[in-house]
């Protein structure tokens, strides 16, 4: 997706799996129902949309799967937009990256399970990560009061680290 709505000084990137029907039709990122709960999120945190870049692993809609929902970004797909986001990261430098949802997760910090991510922080190259969950209603992860803590920790953090520049650069 294009980075219309990226921010002058940006000090985090989220990273998502793949724009949607509706990023395709908005041509912006997170825009879509995923997007409204997501700012729902940042909104508790004091982040706004504009204090984050949003990206995506791959830069295409990966089309309708069966039965509902969107498909994965295939292997292919993620090799192939790889290196835009090498090339987001170049420029901007995030101080934080937040990966959402376990394609991303996966394929930033080769954590596979949501459980093992979500409410931790890592710290790679000076660069803190702070995973959330994918946010679409049809996600069942949230359901679980551990994955909803696990949630609420991670969204503290995030807070504690974007806003205001509060973000401190190990590496500077």
């Amino acid at each position: 997706m294009p980075a219309v709505d990226a921010p002058k000084d940006v000090g985090a990137l989220l990273v998502g799996p793949a724009p949607g029907l509706t990023e395709v039709s908005t041509r912006l990122p997170f825009t879509g129902p995923a997007g409204r709960r997501l700012e729902g999120w940042l909104a508790k945190t004091g982040v706004s949309r504009g204090e984050i870049y949003l990206s995506a692993l791959a830069r295409c809609f990966p089309g309708k799967a069966r039965g509902g929902g969107d498909k994965v970004p295939s292997r292919a797909m993620l090799a192939n937009c790889r290196p835009h986001l090498l090339r987001e990261f170049e420029i901007l430098r995030p101080e934080v990256v937040v990966p959402v949802g376990g394609l991303a997760i996966r394929e930033l910090l080769g954590i596979v399970r949501l459980s093992e991510a979500v409410g931790e922080t890592f710290r790679r190259d000076g660069v803190v990560y702070v995973p959330l969950p994918h946010p679409p209603g049809a996600s069942t992860w949230l359901n679980v009061p551990e994955n909803k803590s696990s949630l609420l920790r991670a969204l503290a953090v995030l807070g504690g680290l974007v806003p205001a520049g509060r973000i401190e650069r190990s590496d500077a």
